[in-house]
């Protein structure tokens, strides 16, 4: 089985191919042109979660599939928009609320909310993607992971917002080795402690996420992998003596291949 990181770098490299193979998987293709011929004739959040094609399809599509089942709270959502500061989404932490109630925007847009060509493009685009990573999760959960923290960083603004998802937190955890939280009122002592962990304006620079991407896949790896087996890249981590050493190349080919911290 390959690795977190190995998993990581194969999707990285292939990506462009990646997206069309699963664009063209005949289930994901029967699921998206069913969506694109369908969605112009939901008027109303009510008409929405009342269709569960469309509707899984769309929470699928911004990670909420786990929530298909919260219809009275997606209606909310939905109707309550993102231009009032106070409605549901603005309120909520976690920003995949925020940004489904902006593509389906019924409190600000009414029937027409879901006839924006660009954000059902963007819908299409975003369940694939999703689908990507999802199969890479059947065969490695740290690699989908890892997809995902990549694919969501540039959205990433504070330690709260990190909390709020359990899959950003997740990665953020096995990184930086942020202990869990056990209560609702340790919120605001976790979230300053992942702000001392993680520059929140690193997250704007692809480099600096990927060698958070690395350093999360290194010790993803060496959780969950054969207690026997090396892992180079962790031995950049520590700073413990260990009775196995690296010659000098080996050690100039894993920094350039994994980078430094």
């Amino acid at each position: 089985m390959l690795s977190a990181l190995q998993s990581i770098q194969m999707i990285d490299n292939n990506l462009a191919r990646s997206q069309a193979t699963t664009a063209a998987d005949p289930t994901v293709k029967r699921q998206t042109a069913y969506y694109l011929a369908n969605i112009g004739s939901i008027k109303s959040s009510k008409d929405f979660v009342n269709n569960y094609q469309l509707f899984s399809y769309a929470m699928t599509a911004y990670g909420l599939n786990d929530m298909t089942y919260a219809k009275s709270m997606m209606q909310k959502v939905m109707d309550g928009g993102v231009a009032n500061t106070k409605s549901l989404a603005n309120e909520m932490s976690d920003v995949r609320f925020k940004a489904f109630a902006a593509a389906f925007n019924f409190g600000d847009q009414g029937a027409s909310a879901t006839s924006n060509a660009s954000n059902n493009k963007t819908t299409t685009s975003m369940f694939i993607e999703q689908t990507l990573e999802d199969n890479v999760g059947q065969q490695n959960q740290g690699a989908q992971l890892a997809l995902y923290f990549q694919r969501q960083a540039p959205n990433i603004k504070s330690g709260l917002q990190i909390l709020g998802d359990k899959a950003l937190f997740q990665f953020v955890q096995t990184a930086f080795g942020i202990p869990p939280v056990v209560s609702s009122n340790a919120l605001d002592q976790a979230a300053t402690n992942i702000e001392k962990k993680i520059n929140m304006t690193d997250l704007q620079d692809p480099v600096k996420v990927q060698k958070m991407v690395v350093r999360f896949a290194a010790m993803w790896d060496a959780q969950n992998s054969d207690p026997t087996t090396s892992n180079p890249a962790l031995a950049l981590f520590s700073s413990a003596t260990s009775t196995t050493t690296m010659s000098t190349d080996l050690l100039r080919q894993t920094q350039r291949f994994y980078g430094t911290f």
